[in-house]
């Protein structure tokens, strides 16, 4: 039998919570808009949770659940890295670790019209947001932010990628700046893009640089705060001495 909903929707925010766990009530919540996330469902004026872990909630409205794993699920509004897998006529396929390949219509960058469509070889890598994603289709993406702009949508040149868990992902773009980033950023210049679904893009003018902030975020996952801090500190003395 499902769990009744309390009646502050923010009392599950950063508790563990179940499939079946039933977090919100949209019946007392009029005149609200909210938005889903990954692991929660609608059904009726009830929103359930569907996998186990940590309810999270951003600002103004979305709330999903946050869990470390390797699978991606897609979600509409996720920033994700994408690997061009093929091109057709209408649409790029494009890896983005999900269950399903996604597509990418030849259309979705900032005024691309039939005259303009880019051309991208397989392995490509792109910086890409998911605009649909629906059970049993194939999600779609966009190379534009919700106002039609690439903000910082598109190709992703030189650098290095690797792969993490989705939980490391959500713990990198988090706000305020992720500990291991920070102080990444306070001593070293290089450049980043972090992937929902446990991507991560590193690029800077020395490759040493690279493989010290991919170290250290593979490293970070587990640690705290302080001792993420300590082990980049730890790191950038290596390369010193």
């Amino acid at each position: 039998m499902e769990d009744k909903p309390s009646s502050s929707p923010m009392s599950f925010v950063d508790q563990i919570v179940v499939p079946g766990d039933v977090v919100l009530d949209l019946s007392t919540m009029t005149n609200q808009t909210i938005k889903l996330g990954g692991g929660l469902r609608q059904d009726s004026d009830a929103i359930s949770v569907m996998k186990a872990g940590k309810l999270r909630f951003s600002k103004p409205n979305k709330y999903w659940v946050e869990s470390s794993q390797k699978r991606y699920v897609p979600c509409v509004g996720d920033s994700v890295l994408g690997i061009v897998v093929d091109s057709k006529a209408e649409n790029f396929l494009v890896d983005i670790k999900g269950p399903a390949l996604a597509f990418l219509p030849v259309l979705a960058f900032e005024g691309g019209t039939r005259r303009n469509i880019p051309k991208f070889e397989g392995g490509t890598l792109l910086y890409v947001r998911v605009v649909k994603a629906n059970p049993g289709m194939n999600p779609e993406l966009s190379c534009t932010d919700a106002s039609g702009k690439a903000a910082e949508f598109g190709v992703l040149k030189d650098g290095y990628m690797f792969e993490c868990s989705t939980g490391l992902s959500r713990m990198l773009l988090s706000s305020p700046t992720c500990p291991v980033l920070e102080a990444l950023g306070n001593k070293l210049s290089f450049e980043i893009a972090v992937g929902l679904n446990g991507r991560v893009w590193v690029n800077a003018t020395s490759p040493s640089t690279v493989i010290i902030v991919a170290n250290a975020i593979m490293n970070s996952e587990t640690l705290s705060g302080l001792q993420q801090k300590i082990m980049v500190d730890r790191l950038l003395q290596k390369i010193q001495t």
